[in-house]
């Protein structure tokens, strides 16, 4: 069965390229068109699609707001596409606060190497967070307002995910009371894509300010996303969040979110490990930041003192990585596929036979802090 989509923008050029190349996939049907968030909000309701494009500026109602709508009344999976700046970072950052599930650059020869890896991805995409539709959604029972970030700095309250999202109960499951292998760690580091930024949000609010280790985030993201959502993490959680840098020094209590467009390394040994950031120019490697290569490269520096957690996302961007560090004898987690905006990343690893638990969302970061002894 094609999966149904919404096309909502108020530029008719971008409705009709949208609709051009997701057509293009015998698997897709484009079944209306938006062309503010009031019209989109009513399509919604109408045509229940069940995926719907969304640009973030439009008049009448912005996209946020006719985010909110859509997730309050008839919960649907939403792809924003967004300008690649500061406001446009934020005001997406925002919308998957709101109930978005996932996003794309507005200028698709951001998105990809070429125009047909583009059209690939973004049909991808819509088939992916489109195969999550119906009974993995259910109606929310609060709503929180989105705050619109003014600053980088600016501290506001967290969403709260479960309330929206595929089933991700607040209650604790079986795992939450398994106890503590008791092995010791020196880092943890935590790969992720799509559904990502949410899912990393639900587990480092969590964490206390004093966790007793460095945490290495991988997320599949633009370089202009990745400083706003640095910022942003920093402001909700007691631990200390940051985009990486060349030569920071890895410190406890301390998150380094891997730069849009780079990659991250850990350099040095002992107490002297530090961070290399770099530009990849390579073809060879998709992704950039890569989960692989920062997986590999903590893998040689910390041998098996390592906790690593793979979360929701597509493809397959951490297997390798964590077959390295599985053969040095770290330990290996993997998000469940109940709770997984796209079990893509999660279940390369777990089918791989590299991850030891298969765990909710919201027991990641109770886990992480009973196994570290934090808590």
């Amino acid at each position: 069965m094609a999966v149904k989509v919404l096309v909502v923008d108020d530029s008719s050029f971008f409705r009709r390229r949208v609709s051009e190349i997701l057509e293009q996939d015998k698997d897709i049907e484009v079944i209306g068109f938006a062309v503010n968030g009031r019209e989109a909000v009513d399509k919604a309701n109408q045509l229940r699609p069940d995926v719907i494009t969304m640009d973030v500026e439009m008049p009448v109602l912005d996209g946020i707001s006719a985010v909110k709508e859509i997730m309050a009344a008839n919960p649907t999976p939403i792809l924003m596409f967004s300008s690649l700046t500061r406001d446009g970072a934020t005001a997406t950052l925002d919308a998957l606060d709101a109930g978005a599930l996932d996003f794309l650059p507005k200028k698709f020869e951001d998105i990809a190497r070429n125009n047909e890896d583009a059209i690939k991805l973004l049909q991808n995409k819509v088939k992916e967070i489109g195969r999550r539709r119906l009974s993995r959604f259910s109606r929310p029972t609060a709503t929180t307002p989105v705050t619109p970030t003014s600053t980088a700095t600016t501290t506001r309250p967290a969403i709260t995910q479960p309330d929206r999202s595929f089933n991700r109960s607040t209650a604790p499951s079986p795992t939450a009371n398994i106890r503590a292998s008791g092995k010791k760690y020196q880092i943890v580091a935590i790969g992720t894509s799509t559904g990502g930024p949410v899912a990393l949000q639900t587990i480092l609010t969590q964490l206390p300010a004093n966790f007793p280790h460095p945490i290495l985030l991988i997320q599949h993201m633009p370089a202009a996303f990745t400083p706003a959502f640095a910022a942003r993490l920093n402001g909700l959680c007691k631990i200390q969040v940051k985009e990486a840098q060349q030569g920071d020094k890895l410190m406890p209590g301390v998150a380094y979110l891997a730069p849009g467009g780079q990659q991250m390394l850990i350099e040095g040994r002992g107490a002297n490990r530090t961070l290399r950031v770099f530009e990849d120019d390579s073809v060879r490697i998709t992704y950039k930041p890569s989960v692989d290569v920062t997986f590999a490269s903590t893998a040689k520096a910390f041998q098996g003192d390592v906790l690593a957690v793979v979360l929701t996302g597509m493809g397959a961007d951490g297997r390798d990585g964590a077959r390295m560090l599985k053969q040095a004898g770290a330990t290996i987690w993997a998000q469940d596929e109940k709770t997984s905006v796209v079990y893509g990343m999660p279940q390369a690893v777990t089918s791989a036979g590299l991850s030891s638990a298969s765990i909710a969302l919201s027991d990641v970061a109770t886990r992480l802090v009973r196994e570290i002894g934090c808590g």
